[in-house]
């Protein structure tokens, strides 16, 4: 009989499995995460630090590295030595257990929770084919084996550049003065170069040496310029004329008047020729045309000692002593832009490469290169050279740029661009590098100083396009007057 004060017990059913699935319900996955990291010495207290030896240091140190590039190659995240990673990633915390509430402290989480590499992080790489995971399991190396192909991959040698000119030419009675610009070398591969009151063209083809013009005692060359056909030779005096020179058969074809002082920088874009004086004024002069000069700027302050056309895009640039740098568009009378340096701003090139990219340098108390970007006036890059900037030229066949100096180095120095990084300097001159040229294979460059010589150097290699476009220049001589 069944009794009234207790009851029979009922047994429960037990269910069998083969799984075991803990319960997480009240743990911290993040702090649990970090505490499972024992493999770093920071875990270890600071007085056990203290009192192991210096083998077991080495040890655990050797570790500790081997474990770092282990969890790097096998989770790419970029972990360097120090554990932490090479660039910032976006890390998502894991989602709190229900019993959190969100009620855990900043100061109850562990401070390596930001750089736990068992945080979730975007794949910052492609998923890996079969092939290459097939290799990596049966890789007998302890990193993966794109990293291994990365290792062993040769690596690319740095272009080498000659440290000594290939040519040196003595160039008696070459004048030591900033302000003049006495060598350019033509599209015919022909050099001109002022020596006194005389021009000589150096044939590079032939090595040929001929003397175009001799002014006398009475005027001294103070200006070249080659138009771009490379038949005519642009040719500025002492006295402030300019003259046009028949290479072929030397003869003067034309002596243009207008500057009161020495022109002493000069610049053409096809059919126009434009020069600069130390009376301060540019003068626009078209070949074509019976007159002398068709318009005068007079924005200069001081001596225009630098003018460079930009031919593609129809602007001038232009530099002065007075420290300013005018950029114009055609033969406007207003400049568009209007820059600056602390000293005489000779050096002027604008970039073949990118359009509106203009480079200027200047003198002893200002020493840097300036990049600007003349569609918007923006100065892109602003580096002290450490010594006075006397030329600036873009090479035609690589993104980089030459500069010659004078006080302290008198150094020829070549940047990379955009980083403006240094990738050689070429020293060998024992004055003021202020005369300087481009070949027009865009490989070698001519340096003059006033150590009365002329040195070539082989800087640049050969243009991979060789079949690129070439510019087409007018040939106005057949219009002169």
């Amino acid at each position: 009989m069944a009794s009234f004060g207790m009851q029979s017990p009922r047994r429960k059913k037990v269910v069998y499995s083969d799984r075991y699935i803990p319960s997480r319900s009240g743990v911290d996955l993040q702090a649990a995460f970090s505490l499972s990291q024992t493999d770093d010495l920071s875990a270890c207290p600071s007085n056990n630090n203290e009192a192991m030896d210096l083998d077991q240091r080495k040890e655990q140190e050797a570790n500790r590295t081997f474990s770092t590039v282990l969890k790097n190659e096998l989770f790419g995240d970029n972990i360097n030595l120090a554990g932490t990673s090479n660039k910032p990633t976006d890390q998502i915390t894991p989602p709190r257990s229900s019993s959190d509430n969100g009620s855990t402290s900043a100061s109850e989480r562990t401070p390596r929770q930001a750089t736990n590499f068992f945080s979730y992080q975007s794949p910052n790489r492609s998923r890996p084919t079969s092939t290459s995971i097939e290799n990596d399991i049966y890789s007998l190396s302890p990193v993966r084996v794109d990293s291994q192909r990365l290792l062993l991959s040769p690596t690319k040698k740095p272009r080498s550049i000659a440290k000594v000119p290939y040519r040196v030419l003595d160039a008696p009675e070459l004048v030591d003065d900033f302000y003049l610009n006495l060598l350019d070398w033509g599209s015919q591969d022909v050099l001109g170069v002022g020596l006194g009151s005389s021009v000589y063209l150096w044939n590079a083809s032939s090595g040929s040496v001929d003397k175009l013009c001799d002014l006398g005692d009475s005027d001294k060359i103070t200006s070249l310029s080659w138009i771009g056909t490379g038949t005519h030779l642009a040719v500025g005096t002492n006295t402030g004329l300019v003259q046009i020179w028949d290479a072929q058969t030397s003869k003067c074809t034309r002596t243009m008047t207008g500057h009161t002082q020495r022109a002493s920088s000069l610049a053409w874009n096809e059919h126009i020729l434009t020069s600069g004086s130390k009376d301060k004024t540019i003068l626009h002069r078209d070949v074509r045309q019976p007159e002398h000069y068709m318009k005068k700027l007079t924005h200069h302050k001081q001596e225009v000692c630098g003018l460079k056309w930009n031919v593609e895009e129809n602007k001038l640039a232009s530099g002065g002593n007075d420290n300013k740098l005018y950029v114009w568009d055609g033969l406007n009378d207003t400049p568009l832009h209007r820059f600056e340096h602390n000293a005489a701003i000779k050096a002027i090139s604008w970039s073949p490469h990118q359009r509106g990219i203009l480079a200027s340098g200047g003198g002893t108390t200002d020493r840097r290169i300036k990049i600007w970007n003349t569609l918007n006036g923006n100065k892109l890059s602003d580096i002290d050279t450490g010594s006075q900037v006397c030329n600036l030229c873009w090479s035609i066949n690589s993104v980089e740029l030459v500069s010659t100096h004078g006080y302290s180095r008198n150094q020829v120095m070549i940047w990379k661009y955009p980083q403006m990084s240094q990738v050689a300097s070429l020293t060998g001159h024992t004055y003021r590098v202020l005369y300087l040229s481009l070949s027009p294979d865009g490989q070698t460059i001519v340096t003059g100083s006033g150590d009365e010589t002329l040195r070539f150097w082989n800087v640049f290699d050969k243009n991979k396009n060789e079949s690129g476009p070439q510019s087409v220049l007018l040939d106005a001589f057949t219009q002169l007057r």
